[in-house]
């Protein structure tokens, strides 16, 4: 991809085709100390009031940079690389970060330690990309005292509140109205499949751990449903289809939403996943249909509780994990609470916190 030019027009050519690039969007970009605000970077002119009749009266490009006048007394010079990286419109940080497929055959999980100033680190960073790679990471040595949790998750973004509160405490305990403050087996599921939007990521923290079972399951939902696609076309097409309604009642609240199991993109490539069978209530379809769609269920069922494709670990005191609630399922292995106590703290965050924070590392550290 390159700039060229024509006398004053501007051309962009892509190696198969070559087009001119409007003269008002080249002027939309002009820089200049009375165009723009340096320190937030945004416009100190209103471009929709403008008139769309802008004329280029002098183009040329040197060393890299494109240097135009317009004829309303504007003028830029702008490296060309940042004009031609906008042609491609894809996010060049987030979507150029490869999803890498897992199974319980992943045994070298990496482990991220917390540090003074972690959240301006380099490693910070590599977490960043480690969590978009495959969908969870766990960092160790977090502080535990004053709900931590809630610190670290505003130092990457904001706290997503939910109807269980800024931040939520996970333990056994009487009349729990989920059960998650149960000391049962949960299987593998992605939380809130309720909402809109259902909260992105989800973050847990270690307070306590005195029971020897209750250990923590990750499954990859990326993985599961991509083979799925590939093994089972047409389980895969019914369950990308259909939107089943999730509920969640509680006295205080009737949380509702509808989504297919399998969330596509407008590409018609994976997005999301939500599964949580415990809330799921399937429309009413022709029986033909809801016999592949029950079908196709108990098949992604099955392939999400094999122990072939789950990886299981213990979470200990200061150990901090952080989930893509789109992607990963979670779940635990059940415990006797006579042993000792269990808590976990937990809360959530959108993806923004997590991008945003990427960006700006990958800025800082000029990556």
């Amino acid at each position: 991809m390159k700039i060229e030019l024509d006398r004053n027009k501007v051309l962009f050519n892509n190696g198969s085709s070559i087009q001119e690039i409007h003269p008002f969007w080249l002027r939309e970009r002009v820089d200049g100390e009375e165009y723009l605000d340096k320190g937030t970077q945004q416009r100190l002119f209103d471009p929709s009031s403008m008139s769309s009749e802008i004329i280029i009266e002098k183009a040329n490009i040197n060393e890299g940079f494109l240097e135009i006048d317009f004829n309303d007394g504007a003028n830029f010079k702008l490296p060309i690389d940042k004009i031609t990286s906008e042609f491609s419109n894809k996010d060049t940080v987030i979507k150029s970060i490869n999803k890498i497929k897992w199974d319980a055959n992943l045994k070298d999980i990496k482990n991220f330690n917390f540090s003074e100033d972690f959240f301006e680190s380099r490693e910070m960073h590599d977490l960043l990309v480690s969590f978009y790679e495959y969908g969870f990471v766990i960092i160790k040595n977090v502080p535990t005292e004053n709900n931590y949790i809630v610190k670290f998750a505003n130092s990457i973004g904001s706290v997503r509140r939910t109807n269980f509160g800024e931040h939520f405490n996970v333990k056994s305990k009487s009349d729990p109205n989920d059960l998650a403050y149960t000391s049962l087996h949960i299987s593998p599921h992605t939380d809130n499949p309720y909402r809109n939007p259902v909260p992105c990521i989800q973050i847990l923290h270690c307070i306590k751990n005195q029971v020897s079972g209750g250990y923590s399951t990750l499954v990859d939902g990326y993985t599961i449903t991509e083979n799925l696609k590939n093994e089972d076309p047409e389980a895969y097409k019914i369950l990308s289809e259909i939107k089943v309604r999730f509920k969640f009642i509680d006295k205080n609240v009737i949380l509702e939403d509808w989504s297919e199991l399998i969330h596509l993109d407008e590409n018609k490539e994976f997005k999301q996943v939500r599964f949580s069978p415990r809330l799921d209530y399937v429309p009413i379809l022709e029986k033909n249909k809801l016999d592949l769609y029950y079908k196709s269920r108990k098949k992604l069922s099955d392939l999400y509780n094999s122990e072939s494709n789950r990886i299981k670990f213990r979470l200990g005191p200061k150990d901090l994990i952080m989930m893509d609630n789109y992607r990963v399922l979670h779940g635990r292995t059940k415990f006797d609470p006579q042993e000792g106590e269990r808590h976990l703290q937990g809360c959530y965050i959108d993806f923004d916190s997590t991008e945003g924070r990427l960006r700006h590392l990958k800025r800082k550290f000029n990556i």
